[in-house]
């Protein structure tokens, strides 16, 4: 006997493993060792297909109506075929703009309608509540047939008990809990929730074990093989017409619609949309999952007919329900460990279903209708919050308890009357609205907001009248004459035969009038109205996203003034300090940077985080609300421009003029930054010659103070004194003459001496000339200049500065006592080469063309402040570059420097 203690504490017990998988995820995740990161994983996860329609209702379809449970698998199957030509678009356009739900994506295509979100979300939630209901079902119905084992009569209908007495409002509780603690323990800025991923590959993995476990003991064990099973079946005529394919409502239309239902579900239902899109971390996992998804959609189904065929011989009497058999045969054969495992394996694949899509349709409750309700209705009530993060969590958990509460209504009063998989496929239906905007918003720049609006709401009211209106009528809501007749006995009107249209299929009727309207709308309303701005921008780059290198989404839109300040005080508000604090250090270590001034890339960084906790179009809203001044780029408006129906000889030259003036553009920016940066030299040259003739002249004032007020002071500190001012004299000398050194020659006013000069000779005195420098730092100097001559043409005081510039730097540079110069002279063929190597802290490679720059100096690389005006180099090069030679330096950051000159032997 399986008690009701033991059948509780074994789904307790499951799902806290499951639990436990889920935050054993989350917390590699966090280490940043995704455990998602897996194609395996992945493809297990795009399971979550495989609810509880598929582990009880498939078998209840192929039951009644033999094969026709198929075009559910194929619709996926198709899809799969299209997955790198159409999916990796998807996937690759979420991760540039930082998606996060469908509605996040139809929104954001759409140039972030906050309008169109709200819409797909109301959709989705209402559209959903038939499929949660039936997982509820699902799971009610196996546990109060597994209760009373070993019988397998069904139980009474939930409608005619108590809410209290009612077993699936106690499991719709039980959901509530799990899924808040699964999917909102905090707000995450990715919105990927790589401990859900893992327990639903997980799941996915269980379910399919004990599906096909259950099939080989149906097959082999109750009867001997395939072929023992089919042959029984075949002797009857009502099981023998199960196995044919010419017996589906509708014909093979009906098929075609089924098929066509499944594919759109697959893609763009809320949870599918979140595992197959938001949760993916690398597009070349679908290159995996396009075969091995496929294979795992055989295996699962491989044994629904037989299961159904043996249900059918076995339970003849027609005594119990078709959507329990795979329960209901193990306990038929007294299998109770079987039967257990039955059990659980449907509860696994209706809890996956139940906790994915509550949570996803939390997160689009909460960012799509209830933040953009709340910063529009009360914003001075949100300022004045600090963090808003409990906010966000709150309003997601209500939202989880809230949609799981409305599936169990509806299950009570609407979806009891139907079997599994009626209502799945209106669900199916449902989601299906979603593929015009999103499909042909892929491929035509053109569909635009309005006709995406249009569209949405014509194929979600038909949808409504042709199924979910219908369900009410079928359970007593509302008059069956609805149906029949037609509301007010307008014919033309039954929801069954839309305008006269009869002898389809339900479902394919539904799809025929749905799509046309939809598909309808979003063509005329397109083609009536003229997408603004932003539209164009998303369309374009949605279009355009497999053409284009990777990019940063949107970021060109902002061409704003804010303060980093308050973009991280915006962005804490709502996903708490210390995550803001993470993302912007993050972005610095990245970037580089620590500017006060936000830029265009860390507006639409700021913003893409903020996407992640409250959905594109709020987290527009809320950038906008503090980033004065939106300005498109050159670049956007000739896109802009490039959509336009002009003449193509027309568009040929505006795009020749667009490239000109790009190219000016960048021009101008490049000579507009280049001044920026003199005119920020020239401040600090300013700054340091006027430091620097401070000193010197502070110093000679000081003591010459000193010694008019004390004639009488004594000859030694007087002569003191003196050296002193010498000292500073002579420093403030060699200031002066650098400063006119470099103004004259900048306007080619000095006078060159050009003679035949020997190099070595000309080192030997600039040596002598720095030596006390040398001894002054205790800086060991090594001359390796040979024993002959080194003779050129040239001004020999000019080339005497050159060699005193570089051993000053040298020597400057160098730490005392443990310090290092060697000067080098060797001998070359064709050209003249003198090395200066020291062994100081090295010069970073970015700033080696720099330090020949006037007033540049290197004080990245120094502790302190920079020594000198940053004008010594630039000299030097200018004296080498007029003697027709060349100077550069080879250095590392803690290396040392070598500065090099070449000059020609000749002149």
């Amino acid at each position: 006997m399986l008690g009701d203690g033991v059948i509780i504490a074994s789904a307790l017990v499951y799902m806290g493993l499951l639990f436990g998988i889920a935050y054993y995820g989350d917390q590699r995740a966090d280490a940043g060792r995704s455990i998602i990161a897996n194609p395996y994983i992945y493809t297990l996860s795009l399971a979550i297909y495989c609810t509880a329609w598929t582990f009880y209702g498939s078998v209840g379809l192929a039951a009644a109506s033999g094969v026709d449970f198929l075009p559910i698998y194929l619709g996926p199957t198709l899809m799969a075929v299209l997955f790198w030509f159409v999916l990796r678009r998807i996937v690759r356009i979420t991760k540039a703009h930082r998606i996060t739900s469908i509605a996040d994506f139809v929104a954001s295509r759409y140039g972030k309608s906050g309008l169109l979100a709200g819409m797909v979300t109301v959709i989705a939630v209402l559209g959903v509540l038939p499929y949660i209901s039936i997982q509820l079902k699902a799971i009610a119905t196996s546990f109060n047939v597994l209760r009373l084992y070993p019988a397998v009569t069904m139980p009474a209908a939930s409608a005619q008990q108590a809410v209290w007495m009612d077993t699936t409002f106690y499991v719709a509780l039980v959901l509530v809990v799990f899924a808040i603690l699964f999917g909102t323990r905090h707000i995450d800025n990715t919105e990927r929730h790589e401990g859900m991923v893992a327990a639903v590959a997980f799941e996915s993995l269980f379910k399919l074990v004990v599906f096909v476990l259950v099939g080989a003991v149906v097959t082999f064990g109750m009867f001997n093989g395939p072929g023992d099973l089919f042959r029984q079946a075949a002797t009857q005529p009502n099981l023998a017409a199960l196995m044919r394919f010419d017996v589906v409502p509708g014909g093979y239309g009906g098929w075609l619609s089924l098929t066509f239902l499944a594919m759109m579900a697959f893609l763009f239902l809320p949870r599918q949309f979140q595992v197959l899109v938001v949760e993916n971390v690398d597009e070349t996992h679908l290159r995996k999952a396009i075969w091995l998804f496929p294979l795992y959609l055989l295996l699962i189904n491989l044994f629904v007919l037989p299961i159904a065929l043996g249900g059918r011989l076995i339970f003849s009497n027609g005594g119990v329900d078709a959507d329990t058999f795979v329960l209901a045969l193990p306990m038929a054969q007294h299998l109770p460990d079987l039967a257990l495992l039955v059990f659980l394996g449907g509860l696994s694949a209706a809890i996956s279903m139940i906790l994915f899509e509550t949570v996803t349709l939390s997160t689009m409750v909460c960012n799509d209708l209830v933040m953009p309700i709340l910063l529009r209705a009360n914003p001075r009530w949100l300022a004045g919050r600090a963090d808003l993060s409990g906010l966000l969590l709150g309003i997601r958990r209500t939202g989880i308890a809230a949609v799981i509460l409305l599936g169990y209504l509806y299950f009570r009063f609407v979806g009891e009357s139907y079997a599994l998989v009626a209502s799945g496929l209106i669900s199916f239906a449902a989601a299906a609205q979603f593929a015009p905007p999103i499909l042909i918003g892929l491929y035509w720049k053109r569909a635009s907001r309005l006709g995406a609006l249009i569209g949405l709401s014509g194929g979600f009211l038909i949808w409504a009248y042709t199924l979910l209106l219908p369900a009410m009528a079928h359970s007593g809501w509302i008059s069956a004459a609805f149906i029949e007749h037609g509301p007010f006995g307008l014919a033309m009107l039954k929801p069954y035969a839309l305008f006269g249209l009869a002898g389809l299929d339900r479902y394919m009727h539904a799809v025929f009038w749905s799509m046309l309207f939809n598909i309808g709308g979003l063509v005329l309303g397109s083609m009536l109205g003229k997408p603004d701005t932003i539209e164009q921008v998303q369309g374009s780059q949605f279009v355009g996203i497999l053409e284009r290198k990777r990019h940063d989404g949107d970021s060109l839109l902002w061409r704003g003034v804010v303060e980093t300040a308050e973009l991280h005080e915006l962005l804490a508000r709502f996903i708490g300090p210390h995550r803001a604090n993470e993302a912007f250090d993050r972005y610095a270590r990245e970037h580089d940077t620590d500017s006060l001034q936000a830029d265009s890339r860390l507006i639409h960084y700021t913003e893409r985080l903020l996407a992640g906790a409250i959905g594109a179009a709020s987290a527009r809203v809320m950038i906008s609300s503090i980033v004065m001044g939106e300005v498109l780029s050159i670049e956007e408006v000739m896109t802009i421009l490039d959509e336009s129906t002009q003449v193509i000889e027309y568009s040929r030259r505006l795009e020749q003029k667009s490239r000109e003036l790009e190219a000016a553009s960048a021009e101008l920016q490049e000579a507009n930054n280049r001044l920026r940066a003199l005119d920020r030299l020239k401040d600090e040259f300013i700054s340091t010659v006027t430091h620097e003739l401070r000193t010197p002249l502070t110093s000679i004032r000081a003591f010459s103070e000193i010694l008019l007020a004390n004639p009488d002071m004594e000859a030694e500190q007087c002569s003191k004194f003196l050296g002193i001012i010498v000292k500073e004299s002579e420093r403030l000398t060699r200031l002066i003459n650098q400063v006119l050194d470099m103004a004259k020659i900048d306007s080619d006013r000095v006078e060159w001496r050009i003679d035949q000069v020997d190099l070595r000779a000309l080192i030997e005195d600039a040596i002598n000339s720095t030596s006390q420098l040398f001894r002054d730092k205790a800086v060991v100097l090594q001359a390796e200049l040979g024993h002959h001559p080194v003779m050129v043409a040239g001004d020999h005081d000019r080339l005497t500065q050159v060699i005193i510039n570089l051993l000053s730097n040298a020597v400057k540079f160098c730490p005392e006592q443990s310090g290092e110069v060697i000067i080098r002279l060797p001998s070359l063929a064709d050209t003249c080469r003198i090395e200066v190597i020291d062994n100081g802290p090295g010069i970073a490679r970015d700033q080696h063309k720099l330090i020949f720059e006037k007033f540049h100096q290197v004080n990245d690389v120094l502790a302190g402040k920079p020594k000198g005006t940053g004008l010594g180099l630039p000299i030097s090069q200018k004296i080498v570059e007029h003697h027709h030679g060349h100077i550069w330096v080879e250095s590392e950051i803690g290396q040392g420097a070598t500065f090099i000159v070449e000059l020609p032997r000749n002149g």
